[in-house]
Parts: C-alpha cells; sequence; structure tokens
C-alpha cells in the first residue's frame, strides 16, 4: 500500500493567525510547526495500524519547509521546497490513497480560519467547470487523474464538510470550528493528534470503497484573481482569455494541463504585486 500525504498548516488545530504559520516569526511558528508535524505523524501511525503502507509526505504550507523531519517515521519520503506543483507535487507516481492534514477553507468562506485559496495575494475565487474549488478539491482532482482516491481530510469544519460533499466516501477529522476569519474553538493539540491517528485508522480500513475525484473533460478553469493588475498578467499567458476586469478563463482537454495552467498563472500574476 502507498499512501500520499498533502500537509497544510493553516487547519492545524489551534491556528488562528497568520504569525502562528508564517516562518518569518520567531516566536509562535515554531510552535505550530510542530503541532502540524504531530499531526501528520498522528495520520501515518493511525493509517499503519489498519495495514502496513510505505508513506510519501508532501510539505504543502507556505515555503513548503515547515515540517520536523526528526518526528516523523524514518522511513516516510518527504518531499520539499517550493516544487513546481506546489501542493500536490509527487501525484504522478500514483498511490492507492491520499490524505490532506491541517486543510483550510477556500476564500470568502464565512466561519473559516484564515481561508484562502493557494495565494490570497492572487487569487478570490476559482472555479472549474462552473464548481468553487478549495485547495482541497484542486489537488484531489490532480491526483484523482492519477487515479489516486483522497481518503482522509483533516481541518476545520468549514473544509472537511465542503470536502465530504464531494467525496462522500472519505473520512472527515474536524480539530477546530472557526470563529470568523481570526479566531476559532479547537481542540488541543494531544486531542486532535489522537482524532486524527483514529480517522486514518477507519480512513485505511475503508479505503476499498474510496474514487478518485475526478473533473469531466473539457476542463473549464475560471480565475478570479484579487486585483485587476493580476489578470493583466495572466491574460499574457497563451491560451488564457480575459473575460473581465479580474476574471480569466483556460480551457484544456484534460485536467492535468488546466492545473499546470492554474500554477503558472499563480506564479506570473504573483509579480504584479512587486513594487512598480
Amino acid at each position: 500500500m502507498r499512501l500520499y500525504i498533502s500537509a497544510d498548516m493553516e487547519g492545524t488545530a489551534g491556528v488562528c493567525s497568520w504569525a502562528q504559520v508564517d516562518p518569518s516569526n520567531p516566536h509562535e511558528y515554531p510552535v505550530y510547526r510542530r503541532y502540524m508535524t504531530r499531526e501528520v505523524a498522528a495520520a501515518i501511525t493511525g493509517a499503519r495500524e489498519s495495514q502496513p503502507c510505505d508513506v510519501t509526505v508532501n510539505d504543502s504550507h507556505w515555503d513548503m519547509r515547515n515540517l520536523m523531519w526528526d518526528e516523523l517515521p524514518t522511513d516516510v519520503r518527504v518531499i520539499s521546497g517550493r516544487k513546481p506543483l506546489s501542493m500536490a507535487q509527487g501525484a504522478a507516481e500514483r498511490f492507492d490513497a491520499a490524505f490532506f492534514t491541517g486543510y483550510h477553507s477556500a476564500v470568502g468562506v464565512a466561519d473559516s480560519v484564515l481561508a484562502h485559496t493557494y495565494s490570497n495575494e492572487v487569487f478570490y475565487n476559482v472555479y472549474v467547470n462552473g464548481t468553487a474549488c478549495t485547495e482541497a478539491l484542486l489537488n484531489a482532482a490532480l491526483l484523482g487523474a492519477y487515479g489516486t482516491p483522497v481518503a482522509l481530510i483533516t481541518g476545520d469544519r468549514a473544509i472537511v464538510e465542503a470536502t465530504l460533499v464531494e467525496m462522500p466516501w472519505a473520512t472527515g477529522v474536524i480539530v477546530k470550528e472557526s470563529i470568523g476569519y481570526f479566531a476559532a474553538n479547537s481542540l488541543t493539540p494531544q486531542a486532535a493528534y489522537d482524532a486524527i491517528q483514529a480517522g486514518a485508522r477507519e480512513a485505511m480500513a475503508g479505503v476499498a470503497k474510496a474514487k478518485p475525484f475526478t473533473f469531466q473533460p473539457p476542463i473549464e478553469l475560471v480565475i478570479e484573481t484579487a486585483g485587476v493588475q493580476h489578470a493583466d498578467f495572466i491574460e499574457l499567458l497563451p491560451r488564457f482569455e480575459r473575460t473581465g476586469g479580474r476574471t480569466v478563463r483556460f480551457v484544456s482537454d484534460d485536467y492535468e494541463t488546466a492545473f499546470r495552467a492554474f500554477i503558472v498563472a499563480m506564479r506570473l500574476a504573483g509579480a504584479a504585486n512587486l513594487p512598480a
């Protein structure tokens, strides 16, 4: 059994401030990166209580150098650093199941701590075939294109419930209830580890029922940017069509191409935030 874990941080128990997840913060960040790491470790422990598995963890937060390697099992593989495919790097290797830990909701969702979609400085809404997408949905669809189903998602109530609507076969572990954008009613770290371990064990026990999540082609990607300047940059890319002041559109016969276009659009549009 091969297991893929995409590990984010904003959905970690206790997190309710950008200061806690910002690597440049020398005080709170070291504490919360440890909580993030231990949630991942709990997921691995729970999965292996159900059945033996080789594990690859994709560090998926900020600069993607957050996990404390010495707190993970010695035999796991970790994908670290700013990868070409970001939160979904390694998806093409094909796995039997995927876990998403520490995930959060899409930008604009009420009662979801630190909600955003990949980059709150570039994107507002992202739609695929008319469906408003969270990071979980975008990443699940790339894994699904390679036949890998998402079996577990952990984070705040909003992201867990939204994901289970689209992937009802998955196991969800809610570690906190958001109170607006900057507050949460959360489990303690140890309680979160215990819940995630139990959820991972359940997810792997029922992995045979899990299905790859996919969007049917043709794939229409519509991006609503944070500002007009971001759309100005994205429309320079081949095959992107400007459809409004802050909206662009990309159509492809396959999801992988659309996902790659999305990542390139994010990185190019980020340059619009540089001083003029």
